[in-house]
């Protein structure tokens, strides 16, 4: 499987999970790695992107093979 089919599964499987998130649990670690996002984001060493433009930039990496 090519990495964009790898990526359109993926999104795939994420938009029929979604539809009933009422009933999807994070994992344990999931809060705390959102916490240090938030301080990463705060201390100006990371930033939030857009979702769609995240996409982006992952898919044109994978097209191009950089990780």
């Amino acid at each position: 499987m090519s990495r964009d089919e790898k990526l359109r599964t993926l999104e795939a499987l994420w938009a029929d999970l979604s539809q009933d998130d009422l009933h999807l649990e994070s994992p344990a670690w999931h809060e705390d790695a959102l916490r240090e996002a938030e301080t990463a984001v705060k201390a100006g060493q990371a930033k939030f992107s857009d979702w769609e433009d995240a996409k982006k930039r992952i898919r044109r990496k994978a097209a191009t093979g950089r990780a």
